[in-house]
Order: C-alpha cells, then structure tokens, then sequence
C-alpha cells in the first residue's frame, strides 16, 4: 500500500515524528456512516411532512434497518478496525480514556476510542430498536408497518409510542456523537470528519503498521446484498 507522507512532523520529547496518512476505514464502514446520516435526516424531514411523505419515511427506515444489519455482520466479518473487537473495551479503560482526554493526555486512537467504540454500539442499538418498532408502528390513518397483521390493534399502538420515544434516543445520542467530533477537535486537534471521507487518517509513522488490511470486496458486498435482502423479504414476503 503506497502512502504520501505529510509536511507536518509530531515532537515527542526531543525527536520528531513524521505524521503519515494511513488507511483506517474501510468503504463499507464509510459507507454506512453516511448512509445512515441520509436515511436518518430522510425519516426525521419525511415524518414532519406527513401526507404522501409518510411512504418515503418507511422506506428510509427500511433502508436504516438494511444498514444496521450489514453492519453488525461488518462488525465480525469485516476489516481489523471495523470488528467490535478491535474498539470494545470494558468499563475501567473507557473512565480512563475519558480522564486522560479531559487532560488532554489520551493515547492515540486508531479507530474509534473505548468511548467512541460504545457510542456505535449504542446508536445500532437505538436504530435497530427504531427500524424494528417501525414495522410494527401505526399512525391511526393510512399507514401501517408491514409487520401490524401479526399483532393486535393495542400492542400496535404501545410500540408505535415506544417508536415515537426512542426519537428522543438517537437525537440525544447523535448530539453526544457531534460534541465528540467537536471536542476531538478543539481539544486534540484531531479532524475525525475527513477519515470518515478519505478513510485514511494523520498518524504517527510509527503507528503505520496498524493500518487497515486488504478489504474482502466480495465478502462486503454479498453481506451488503444478504441485508437488502432480508429486508425485503421481511417486508414484502410475510
């Protein structure tokens, strides 16, 4: 893998470090990063329009619940800093990361930090729970999840309030996410926007070698095409 090294150098005590760019994120990681920003603005613009906009917001969810699933599979399958592995670590090292960073003494990240690691893992959680209510969710008119017939008129409209609060979830979990971004970059100077587009970040040389590894195309795609797939099994065929 050929890199161009930068102009910037990093001093550690007295000897300066070259800062490379290094291939952290995969495609199919930045894939659904972005995807999911345009699936979730799709729902949340859709459902505040109602009407024949109502057709867009179920099928942006389903789109979200398509995602999540291939990402969770990602999350096995995938390259090294796309596996859960690689970014969860248990509670004392995430206090830790979290004391360290308010000092400004964190230790470089390659891919997401013990806190960033549990971030992700709680916005799946969240969007899977809001893709999955929304196949069974109402909204006393004309439209109706895929999956309604399989429950009662009640528990339909319990879920479809559930559906409703877990709103609240994501919009309060998406805010963490930003002032994260934001305060990476203001406090460690650390730009996390641009490797989500690149999917190459500024490291030191020495941390070179933890780069990513050669990304399974195929296997990427078959699990992207696999999740689509379920998706729509689930709601065209039941």
């Amino acid at each position: 893998m050929t890199r161009t090294t930068t102009k910037h150098a990093a001093r550690t005590g007295n000897v300066v470090e070259e800062i490379v760019p290094v291939h952290v994120w995969d495609w199919p990681v930045r894939l659904f990063h972005w995807s999911i920003v345009a699936l979730v603005f799709l729902a949340v613009v859709t459902s505040y329009l109602g009407g024949d906009a109502k057709e867009w917001h179920m099928r942006a969810g389903y789109g979200v619940l398509a995602m999540v699933l291939f990402r969770v599979a990602w999350g096995f399958a995938g390259t090294r800093h796309a596996r859960f592995a690689s970014f969860l670590h248990g509670p004392r090292t995430a206090i830790r990361y979290a004391r360290s960073f308010a000092t400004r003494a964190s230790p470089v990240s390659i891919g997401h930090n013990p806190l960033g690691g549990w971030s992700v893992i709680a916005l799946l959680a969240a969007l899977l729970v809001q893709a999955g209510t929304g196949l069974f969710a109402n909204d006393d008119l004309l439209m109706e999840g895929p999956l309604v017939k399989f429950v009662s008129d009640a528990l339909s409209d319990r879920i479809t309030t559930f559906h409703h609060l877990n709103v609240w979830a994501i919009g309060i979990l998406v805010g963490v996410h930003i002032a994260a971004v934001v305060s990476h970059w203001v406090v460690a100077k650390e730009n996390l926007v641009r490797p989500m587009l690149t999917g190459r970040k500024r490291l030191h040389r020495s941390l070179e070698p933890e780069g990513l590894d050669k990304v399974p195309h195929v296997r990427a795609i078959a699990l992207l095409a696999a999740s689509a797939f379920t998706v729509w099994w689930i709601v065209a065929r039941l």
